[in-house]
């Protein structure tokens, strides 16, 4: 792999565009969040991508990619005559902004395309890469997305330098502007780390990368400081973020620095501005170079300077028996940064120049590539590998598919491709579900009916399930029934008792009529509904249950909401709003602010409420929730964090209570006109239809096979 960051580049250009709403009113909530992506933003808004990337002959793109591996070209030429380890590095950190905290980042959507991962200074150079690939993409059009593509150039490379490798999923649907919902920190210069409590272990929670604008880590050691043991710390606090134990994290690191070389040849106040910053005529090309050529021998990238391995366009065993051979010190590059090199290297370990000149250089390593010799954990396991390099090798092949694949979600997900019939446990395995005949339905709806419970814990319990899904990694939600099973049986929001209570009758009516008890939950839901409702709520069945061998504790631990708005619960009081945790929520799971209007006001009206805040009806689905939070014969009044008080404007005396996500909906005025339009006496019967709507979509959102 190729350098792995750029502390010497940034510079940034800001239009004026005048006094905008959020320079008067700094805290408004912004419900942008719900919007993007949006039909309109696209240019094939009819394509069905999934469709069309089964017509794609991929031996054929192979062959074209392994074609322009080896064609060099003057205006950006290929090191060692190979492209190879170049589109590895480009395929490395379209994947590597994956983050386990919320699932966000990842090579799904095509992103880097897009600011600011397009310049980042870790993606340094590599808008050449991905221009490098245009007459790919230019050929095969719309049956082979910018996604698809980015991750598929850096595992046809693999393959093509003779490495292991598990193939490819294909069927990631391209977007067409920045993402506005990932929170990359809260930093306003490039490598700022003001992200950090006491230890290198606290660092801000959902991010994974340790400064602004990286990856991972900061390759010279934390702040450039060149301590391979501290340095360890972050490369497995970081990895450990991105879903990847010490095993995986060692199989990347030197199977990806197997192939490639850093590039800081000199005098790094040479380069120029990054892509988002340059200057209308460089047509997107950033890093503009004005030392010596500025490409080739003299290109400027990390500021770290050679190659890990002898030979670095061949799978092989030269990074862990390098790392290993020699005692290694610690120098400056030409552009100052901090790397290393091997003592007294010998004449066979020298590395050819990467312009074929027949020039040697010395190779190198990082302060993060020593840090796996220096920590006995990770030097245990390098040595593990080196004894045994078939099992190095497999262990990256299965490392860097999930490093390529983890924000897919389930292998459902996967629509064509030369990926192993193989199913791992980050893909959440769920066994195959059965449709329930009309007839059979049908006895279940009358079971539930009868089954004793009230509505709202039927509510409780589907939402409960089924909203743990999240959109920005497939993960989650009610296919499966993980509710049953730990972690989510335990959480504290999901009222741990009366959930048990539902599920034991739930287990015994799908006993009796074959069904899963995941269609159970989500058919309870829908029984609910209908009672409190008197309207028909169509629902699905078909979902399977998991076990919890096929769970993943530690995993779905991370999937626990600290908050959920929609239930008015929060655990502790949060530097944020729990009005803007919620919108961060709606988000995930895919909901618009109509949605997320309906839902909240219909759950609150069927007496969904942890705190039993906002809950101000007889649990009736009708509009009268809205048309009381439109009141005027109320004054609201604070009584503590998220508590608040109705009085009657006559008599003073209090009529309700409510929280910060019960309220936003009449104090914002974007959510307020939402709600105004269902509290209108005209519009009771839409609230019910949209409400189920909405909530019927949240019960789906992980059925694939659906879509």
């Amino acid at each position: 792999m190729t350098e792995s960051k750029c502390p010497f580049h940034g510079s940034s250009t800001k239009m004026d565009l005048g006094t905008q709403n959020k320079d008067w009113w700094p805290n408004q909530l912004n419900l942008d969040i719900l919007r993007q992506h949006d039909s309109k933003s696209s240019p094939l808004p009819e394509l069905d991508y999934k469709e069309e990337v089964k017509k794609l002959d991929l031996d054929t793109v192979k062959a074209d990619l392994k074609a322009v591996m080896k064609d060099s070209k003057d205006w950006w030429p290929a090191d060692y005559g190979h492209y190879g380890p170049f589109f590895i590095r480009m395929t490395w950190h379209a994947a590597g902004t994956y983050r386990t905290g919320d699932g966000r980042g990842g090579a799904a959507t095509g992103a880097q395309r897009f600011a600011p991962l397009n310049s980042w200074p870790d993606n340094g150079n590599l808008d050449k890469a991905r221009r490098l690939l245009w007459p790919i993409k230019e050929k095969y059009g719309n049956k082979l997305s910018w996604a698809d593509l980015l991750v598929l150039a850096g595992n046809v490379a693999i393959e093509d330098m003779g490495g292991p490798n598990h193939g490819t999923a294909l069927g990631r649907v391209d977007i067409w502007h920045p993402e506005k919902d990932i929170y990359w920190g809260a930093e306003d210069e490039w490598l700022g780390d003001n992200r950090y409590g006491d230890t290198r272990q606290s660092l801000e929670n959902p991010l994974a990368a340790v400064q602004m604008g990286l990856i991972y880590v900061n390759p010279e050691g934390p702040n450039a400081n060149p301590d391979p043991a501290l340095s360890a710390q972050d490369v497995r606090e970081t990895f450990k973020r991105m879903a990847m134990n010490d095993e995986e994290t060692v199989a990347l690191t030197a199977g990806g620095h197997t192939f490639g070389k850093a590039h800081g040849a000199g005098d790094a106040g040479l380069v120029g501005a990054e892509p988002e910053g340059s200057p209308i005529e460089a047509m997107g090309f950033g890093w503009a170079s004005t030392y010596k050529s500025g490409k080739g021998v003299d290109t400027i990238t990390s500021g770290i300077e050679g190659p890990w391995t002898t030979n670095p366009i061949q799978w092989d065993m030269g990074y862990l028996d390098l790392l290993f051979k020699y005692d290694w010190e610690c120098k400056k590059s030409p552009a100052g940064a901090w790397q290393w090199h091997p003592i007294n290297c010998a004449e066979e370990d020298m590395v050819p120049q990467v312009d074929g000149s027949g020039e040697k250089v010395l190779p190198m390593m990082t302060t993060a590539d020593m840090s796996l010799k220096v920590d006995p954990e990770f030097r245990k396991v390098c040595e593990r590998f080196r004894a045994n390099p078939e099992e190095f090798g497999e262990a990256f092949a299965r490392a860097w598919f999930k490093l390529l694949h983890r924000d897919m979600g389930p292998k459902s997900n996967y629509v064509t491709g030369d990926y192993k019939d193989v199913d791992y446990i980050w893909q959440d395995p769920v066994p195959a579900g059965r449709t329930l005949t009309s007839a059979e339905e049908n006895g279940v709806r009358n079971a539930l009916k009868n089954c004793g419970l009230t509505v709202a814990e039927m509510v409780e319990t589907a939402w409960a399930s089924a909203s743990t899904f999240r959109g920005s990694d497939n993960r989650g939600g009610a296919n499966g029934a993980r509710v049953r099973l730990a972690p989510q049986k335990d959480w504290e929001v999901n009222h741990p008792a009366q959930l048990q209570k539902v599920l034991g009758i739930y287990e015994a009516i799908a006993a009796e009529h074959n069904a899963s008890v995941a269609d159970i939950i989500v058919l309870g839901g829908a029984v609910a509904i209908e009672m409190a409702s008197g309207s028909t709520v169509v629902s699905t069945t078909g979902r399977g249950d998991a076990t919890q061998e096929q769970t993943d504790v530690d995993s779905f631990e991370l999937l626990k909401p600290k908050a959920c708005g929609f239930r008015n619960y929060s655990e502790k009081e949060f530097a944020v709003s729990p009005e803007e945790i919620m919108l961060d929520k709606a988000q995930l799971l895919g909901l618009t602010p109509v949605e997320l209007t309906v839902l909240v006001g219909g759950m609150r009206a069927i007496g969904v409420s942890y705190t039993g805040d906002g809950v101000w009806t007889d649990g009736t689905l009708d509009n009268r929730w809205f048309k009381a939070l439109l009141s005027m014969d109320v004054s609201w009044h604070t009584t503590g964090y998220n508590s608040y008080d109705a009085r009657n404007r006559v008599t003073g005396s209090k009529e309700r209570t409510a929280s910060r996500t019960d309220l936003v909906f009449g104090s914002n005025s974007e959510l307020r006109a939402i709600a105004e339009v269902y509290a209108q006496d005209d519009n009771n019967d839409k609230f019910v239809q949209d409400f189920i709507s909405a909530w019927n979509k949240v019960m789906d959102a992980d059925r694939y096979d659906l879509r």
